[in-house]
């Protein structure tokens, strides 16, 4: 790839990257991906709960909010359209006491100004009625939230990149860059190092979106955030789990709680849990099984300890540090930080797979302000 001009380059294919990349080469833009690993979507996007999620926990008006209720209902069409493995399974959220049953009503009242209108307040009777086996005196039914095959998705997303005209690079890192007067000129490495000038750059890189700003010369370092690595741990479950729908406790400070998702395959699973590291770190700590087995266990009485089975990691690249309140995704545009063309997206944790056709639509709109 020597010495290439492009017109829109999107650096990260994961799902998000892939979206955005998809949603830009369908309305015009000559697009190129890179990608730093060897195929798409190893990151974040692999390791995760592959959960659509409703939109209940984000405060009305955000970002997260926003992208999370369109995105959801892009995400069930597009399935649909592309014959992408999902289900639309419902979820409940259970209150494991009377004394949490002013948190629940809390969720719902947020989600409702949210504009999330489905849910549906159960008591005791009713949510033992669907789920025997989980321990509530309350329980919020969300008949909108489901699984989604995140791989297949995303390669429905790349198909539909390269019949725009698209084209994805793998083993391509970038190493630099510096806005010119032809555009923003990259320094890619795919082996061998050459430069690559773009009119529009995607800053999609999850983990590294951060990094790559700051290797953007001349980028004000005033606009780069610091991105904090929450790792969550997966257990797996030996043997069939005796629910037919995902089952959340009430969400805590950091993360939604160590929940129960049963994947498309059958298999069922617990997490995540919630930890900040100092770097991504896919290393499993099986340490964290008794804690998981006593979170569980708290709103699913028969778990069996001997059931839970070492599963996977995840990275979460959060905006939040430890012990502060909530934080938006982030969509930094040239007319927040003044560097022409290029767009870069932050922090995009849970819910941004939900999200994901509805941040793609928000790129667009913050390249071609004209459409709103």
């Amino acid at each position: 790839m020597p010495n290439e001009v492009a017109d829109t380059v999107v650096i990260g294919a994961g799902v998000i990257g892939l979206a955005v990349a998809r949603r830009l080469a369908q309305a015009g833009h000559e697009v190129l991906v890179l990608e730093t690993n060897d195929a798409i979507g190893q990151e974040t996007s692999s390791r995760n709960s592959g959960v659509i999620h409703a939109g209940l926990y984000y405060p009305p008006g955000s970002l997260k909010a926003k992208c999370c209720v369109n995105g959801k209902r892009l995400l069930y069409t597009y399935c649909e359209q592309r014959h992408v493995a999902h289900t639309r399974c419902g979820k409940l959220i259970v209150a494991v006491s009377e004394e949490q049953h002013d948190a629940l009503k809390g969720l719902q009242h947020n989600a409702f100004n949210s504009g999330v209108d489905d849910l549906e307040w159960l008591d005791q009777t009713r949510a033992h009625a669907l789920e025997p086996d989980i321990r509530a005196s309350a329980a919020l039914l969300s008949p909108s939230s489901g699984i989604v095959d995140v791989h297949e998705l995303m390669l429905a997303l790349l198909a539909d990149l390269e019949a725009a005209g698209g084209m994805l690079v793998t083993h391509s890192q970038v190493m630099g860059g510096k806005s010119t007067k032809q555009g923003i000129e990259l320094l890619v490495d795919s082996g061998n190092e050459s430069t690559l000038i773009a009119t529009t750059v995607i800053n999609a890189a999850g983990h590294g979106a951060a990094d790559i700003a700051h290797r953007i010369s001349g980028f004000p370092a005033k606009h780069i955030p610091t991105i904090y690595p929450v790792r969550g741990h997966y257990y797996e479950h030996a043997g069939k789990l005796p629910f037919s729908r995902l089952v959340y406790p009430l969400p805590g400070k950091t993360g939604l709680g160590i929940h129960a998702t049963v994947d498309l395959g059958g298999q069922g699973r617990f997490g995540p849990d919630a930890e900040y590291c100092d770097e991504v770190d896919y290393r499993f700590d099986e340490s964290r099984k008794h804690t998981f087995f006593d979170a569980v266990q708290s709103w699913y009485p028969g778990l069996s300890a001997s059931s839970l089975q070492p599963g996977f990691v995840g990275v979460r690249p959060k905006l939040q540090g430890p012990g502060k309140g909530f934080a938006d995704f982030m969509i930094s545009t040239p007319g927040d930080h003044g560097v022409e063309g290029l767009v870069n997206l932050f922090g995009i944790d849970s819910p941004g797979l939900t999200s994901s056709l509805a941040l793609a639509e928000e790129v667009l709109l913050s390249i071609h302000p004209a459409n709103k």
